[in-house]
């Protein structure tokens, strides 16, 4: 049987099934699963407003390492609470996630099913639903672009919104290099709402202090707290991110190896310090003074998307390639369906092919996603973006090596403002417009 033979056939991820609520055998067992690992990061817990909080209340979590799910654990004991779990997570494990209180979701998907499961572990099981709406962990260590449904579904759920904000977890496993780093973990946990005054806040109001309550950087905050990494390969893995050198603007050139940051274009290198910052340790081979371009490593991202935003602004941007495509249906394992063009431009993703002579096309308008989730050498396989509809998610693997999975997901995050914004000029146009014909 082919590939999309199989795709066609398989029996597709029951979105519909109620949540479980963890089942009570299972509570030592997460218990067991995470203290561990808190203890040997010395986790400490910073509560506000916390004093007599009980289930039920909708619980928001930043989203940095696989370590997040154990703190969150830790901070809810001894209450038991339902996760939000990309399909991925309960991959060959669908049993043990759905009984532990896993709730799956396809990733940037707009699901009204969630939100039904949602309201159900809120308003019928009175427990905790705890949401990671990052969607993806963080590449630099800074907060990902939220949802502005985010405010509506809180004020719409109607419970007390509370937060964990987690710091450290970036920092011991980037996931542009997984290896522990064996640093201290902290975490905020704080109630934003109450559910009065949920009730009172316009949703304008909720996002605003959602979104403050979200901030992080990680290496601010590793700086300000002193932390220490001495691994020595702790930059390993940082030309993923930082794809463009900021000197001789070549994208695709970067390169990372121990405790350095290079451009093969130019031969310049930065190092990464202990404390993790960068500092130039070689001349580029056209310059005559050592220059350190972005010594924090969030800025030299968001100087790449500065740079992407000016591609998207005078319409110049387009990405085309080959690439290998699997498919996930359900939770069994990964179907490899072949090679298909992947296009990412201002209309934004397709993915076009033939599959064991089958047509297959996947369109995802720019203003259909506000972001996309991107994995770093997945498996092993290569770096991927995946694409998903309500039945189904792909793994797509770019092949070559002129292009970035980091560009896309930026792309992609722009892309979305920028058609957003236009569309809401030309609404502005419109009433103008009609307004005149009043007149």
């Amino acid at each position: 049987m082919t590939g999309f033979e199989k795709l066609q056939q398989a029996k597709r991820f029951d979105m519909q099934k109620k949540p479980i609520r963890q089942r009570h055998y299972l509570r030592p067992v997460t218990w067991l699963l995470s203290y561990p690992a808190v203890w040997k990061h010395k986790l400490k817990i910073n509560r506000k407003r916390m004093e007599g909080v009980k289930p039920p209340f909708l619980l928001l979590c930043t989203h940095m390492a696989f370590i997040d799910f154990k703190v969150t654990t830790a901070a809810l004991f001894p209450h038991r609470a339902n996760y939000v779990v990309a399909i991925d997570g309960f991959l060959k494990r669908e049993w043990l996630l759905r009984n532990a209180g896993g709730i799956c979701k396809r990733k940037f998907t707009n699901d009204l099913q969630l939100v039904r499961h949602i309201r159900e572990v809120l308003t019928v099981n009175k427990d905790i639903l705890a949401l990671y709406p990052e969607a993806r962990y963080s590449l630099v260590g800074t907060t990902a672009i939220l949802p502005d449904s985010l405010g509506k579904m809180a004020k719409l759920l109607g419970v007390p919104v509370v937060m964990l904000n987690m710091h450290g977890h970036y920092l011991n496993s980037p996931l542009w290099n997984l290896k522990s780093r064996g640093n201290r973990i902290e975490a905020d946990f704080s109630l934003l709402f109450t559910a009065e005054e949920l009730k009172q806040a316009k949703t304008s109001e909720v996002n605003k202090v959602i979104r403050k309550a979200f901030e992080y950087d990680e290496y601010a905050w590793q700086k300000e707290n002193k932390i220490r990494i001495a691994y020595p390969k702790r930059a390993e893995g940082l030309h993923k991110p930082l794809y463009q050198c900021p000197h001789c603007l070549r994208e695709y050139k970067m390169y990372s190896k121990g405790t350095i940051l290079g451009c093969e274009a130019c031969h310049k290198q930065w190092e990464m310090s202990e404390y993790g910052e960068l500092k130039a340790v070689r001349k580029a081979d056209d310059e005559h003074t050592l220059t350190t371009e972005f010594s924090h490593i969030p800025d030299w991202y968001e100087w790449e998307r500065e740079q992407v935003r000016q591609e998207i602004e005078n319409g110049s941007y387009f990405f085309e390639t080959q690439a290998r495509v699997e498919a996930l249906p359900n939770a069994k394992g990964y179907i490899p369906l072949g090679k298909a063009k992947l296009t990412h431009s201002m209309d934004g993703f397709t993915l076009e092919g033939e599959f064991d002579h089958n047509a297959f096309f996947l369109s995802k308008p720019s203003l259909s996603m506000y972001a996309c989730h991107i994995e770093y050498e997945y498996f092993g396989k290569g770096d991927c973006v995946d694409l998903s509809t309500l039945e189904d998610t792909y793994y797509i693997y770019p092949e070559g090596t002129e292009f970035s999975v980091t560009k896309l997901s930026l792309a992609t995050e722009e892309l979305f403002i920028h058609h957003r914004s236009a569309e809401a000029d030309q609404r502005r146009e419109r009433i103008l417009e009609s307004s005149a014909s009043l007149i």
